[in-house]
């Protein structure tokens, strides 16, 4: 299929992308959603239960590395729909492990298979719209995590009453389960000229320059936030406030709805330097760092004004991920590496993800949550300071 031009056309793609990657991210964080229940019903500590979700992130964050090679040769298409196969099966199998030994390995799969659905879908977005309407696009399927993020939080308690933890593996597989029928349906092959692999090595050697590397770097950071906080604010709000499992789990709706609004705070900002992306992402990583200073100042005091600042923190760290992961990318079009680059980048997400996942919850339980908010403005800071220093590399190599 050619470049599109029909408006309706372009809506409903964009909106079919969205809803695709939406249904990814529930069937990827649910785990982390019920982590909490599924502690207090099996008796295995969080530090244990966290293996799976630390594992899922090292698995997804090494498969974008060959899904967005793979992306750039092969139809986007098929990825896609292998990648929500592999995955709906993996959440069918979490209900009946045993132990979290057999729990982590198949979130490990459940990872890998999440791996070959982001970087794809890139691709097919950069083939069939024009720049503007990527960056629209981009904008749009990015609130698919947060819909997700949504739905997992705000159903999960319900689930639990009525059917326990387990219920919530079944309802994400059901759904993903049809979302592999509409995926198949209605997604289009893209034409054979845009899987173009000109210039795909200086497009690699790119990624080998002291700049990118700083990218990868700054990409680190933010996905130790912004998972790392996602997964672990309802324990905090449980152990701090002492408030029951399912009202800790629920205020995780909170994150995503502040994502949603500090994508289009971040959409707006980047449209007026477009061609200065480090420069937005490191005034955003300067609010999550205000954000975190201030969660630390009220931290076991309110705990409605706790959420809200972690919930403004994740929210940055989604605008910083919107600008790094989904608007770099584009400046590889040329090259024919934009799935390749695309895979790369949110690969750094995950390695962050893992640290942070796994690293948050033996901080806090060794330290506190206090020193662990403590390691969340560094984290930020740490952000900042990357980004703005890369921004005269940056328009040494980009600039117009």
């Amino acid at each position: 299929m050619n470049q599109l031009t029909d408006k309706t056309k372009i809506k409903r793609m964009r909106f079919l992308f969205m809803v695709t990657y939406m249904i990814s991210y529930l069937t990827r964080i649910n785990y982390g959603a019920v982590i909490l229940e599924m502690g207090h019903d099996t008796g295995i500590s969080s530090s244990l239960l966290s293996l799976a979700v630390t594992g899922s992130f090292i698995t997804y964050g090494a498969g974008q590395l060959f899904s967005g090679w793979f992306g750039d040769r092969i139809q986007p298409k098929k990825l896609v729909f292998t990648g929500l196969a592999v995955t709906t099966v993996m959440n069918l199998l979490i209900p009946v492990c045993h132990n979290f030994w057999q729990m982590t390995a198949v979130w490990c799969v459940n990872g890998l298979a999440q791996a070959f659905m982001w970087p794809p879908i890139v691709k097919l977005m950069v083939a069939l719209f024009s720049e503007e309407e990527y960056k629209k696009a981009s904008v749009v399927v990015s609130w698919g995590s947060s819909f997700g993020t949504i739905f997992v939080y705000l159903m999960s308690p319900f689930w639990i009453a009525v059917a326990g933890w387990r219920c919530v593996f079944i309802v994400s597989a059901i759904l993903g389960a049809v979302m592999v029928l509409i995926w198949g349906h209605f997604c289009p092959d893209i034409a054979e000229e845009a899987k173009s692999e000109k210039k795909q090595t200086g497009g690699l050697q790119l990624l080998k320059s002291p700049l990118i590397l700083s990218i990868m770097f700054a990409i680190v950071l933010q996905g130790s936030l912004r998972d790392g906080v996602t997964t672990w604010m309802p324990s905090y709000v449980a152990e701090t406030f002492h408030l029951g499992n399912n009202v800790s789990i629920l205020t995780g709706v909170l994150l995503p709805v502040f994502s949603i609004l500090c994508f289009q705070a971040a959409s707006v900002i980047y449209r007026k330097r477009p061609n200065d992306p480090l420069l937005c992402a490191g005034g955003i990583f300067l609010a999550g760092a205000f954000f975190a200073f201030v969660l630390l100042l009220f931290s076991g005091r309110n705990a409605a004004l706790c959420v809200l600042f972690m919930a403004l923190l994740t929210g940055c760290m989604h605008g910083v991920n919107l600008i790094l992961i989904c608007m770099i990318p584009a400046f590889f079009k040329e090259s024919g590496n934009v799935s390749t680059v695309s895979g790369i980048l949110n690969s750094c997400t995950y390695v962050g993800s893992a640290i942070s996942t796994y690293g948050i919850a033996k901080i806090s339980e060794s330290a506190g949550w206090n020193v662990t908010i403590s390691v969340w403005i560094l984290i930020a800071a740490a952000g900042t300071v990357v980004c703005f220093g890369c921004i005269p590399a940056w328009r040494h190599r980009f600039g117009k």
